[in-house]
């Protein structure tokens, strides 16, 4: 019994479930089944976005939380690009968070990075004149990588430089020569080995003898240094002794000084009167010589002169 096939129905189920395939791959990559609301965001980059593509993933602590939705060159700086990020409503960015690129494994395909921030920084909210808020982009490990790489490649372009500047002709000439100097002045030492085992033998017991006499001399220092203190202890003593008989010297050129000016002018005033009563006694002693009489009746009186008459 020959099976009878519906061709035309087989080739329309075909077709059916052909578009019903291509629907649900679109549905799925293009996201139409999640219709959750989203918040733009913008970030700027200052390295190369070779294999960040649109709709790349764009990842919160690795979790998916969005999408890049536009890759362009920022107008106001060429150096820099400006992309544009399609992510979920209610994800907590942060003012502090941070975006950086980031690859899959050994495929290389590139996505984007955000960091959570700390939980008491503010949210990055859009400002009133709609322009989305601007997510701080930090250098991926790679640019960092390749900006270290070629700092150093640099420092050893320079040090190779330097390093052939330094060794030519006339300097490895002079190498040259310090090295066979060198070499004969092993060989004197070699040659005079004993000598110098000798001499380091002698060295040693000198520093030996040397160790010992400190030892004898350690009591004859402290000895000095226990005269010397007692020195200073006599050193001190006169200093105190110097110092009461300046003191007793200064009250007695005082004392001399106020015997001066109190006692001296009183002495002068009594030594002139003692000479007046010398006079006066000298005087009356002479007088009593010439008329003792004059002590009882007095001085006699003189005659009077030309023209004086004699008193009665």
């Amino acid at each position: 019994m020959d099976d009878k096939v519906n061709y035309s129905l087989v080739g329309a189920f075909v077709l059916v479930l052909g578009a019903l395939l291509v629907a649900g791959v679109l549905w799925l990559s293009v996201g139409l089944g999640s219709r959750r609301a989203v918040d733009r965001y913008q970030a700027y980059i200052e390295e190369s976005v070779a294999g960040l593509n649109l709709d790349a993933p764009v990842k919160y602590m690795g979790v998916d939380v969005g999408k890049v939705g536009r890759i362009e060159i920022d107008p106001q700086n060429p150096r820099r690009v400006r992309l544009v990020f399609l992510i979920h409503r209610g994800t907590p960015i942060r003012q502090d968070s941070l975006a950086s690129l980031r690859t899959q494994g050994l495929t290389g395909i590139a996505y984007v990075e955000i960091s959570g921030g700390s939980p008491a920084s503010p949210a990055l909210v859009a400002a009133a004149d709609g322009v989305p808020p601007t997510i701080p982009f930090k250098l991926s490990l790679s640019a960092r990588l390749e900006s270290v790489v070629t700092h150093l490649l640099g420092n050893l372009d320079r040090l190779s430089d330097n390093f052939n500047a330094a060794f030519d002709a006339d300097n490895r000439t002079a190498l040259k020569s310090t090295l066979t100097d060198l070499a004969a002045l092993v060989h004197a030492l070699e040659a005079n080995k004993g000598v110098l085992t000798r001499g380091l033998a002698d060295a040693a017991q000198t520093a030996q003898r040397a160790a010992s006499a400190s030892l004898r001399l350690d009591p004859t220092l402290q000895d000095i240094s226990h005269s010397a203190q007692a020195v200073a202890r006599m050193a001190d003593g006169v200093s105190a002794t110097s110092l009461r008989a300046g003191q007793t010297a200064d009250a007695a050129a005082s004392a001399a000084q106020q015997l001066g000016s109190d006692t001296l002018p009183e002495l002068a005033r009594l030594l002139a009167e003692l000479k007046q009563l010398s006079a006066s006694l000298r005087a009356l002693s002479d007088q009593t010589a010439r008329s003792p009489s004059s002590l009882v009746v007095g001085r006699p009186v003189p005659p009077p002169g030309p023209g004086e008459s004699q008193p009665p």
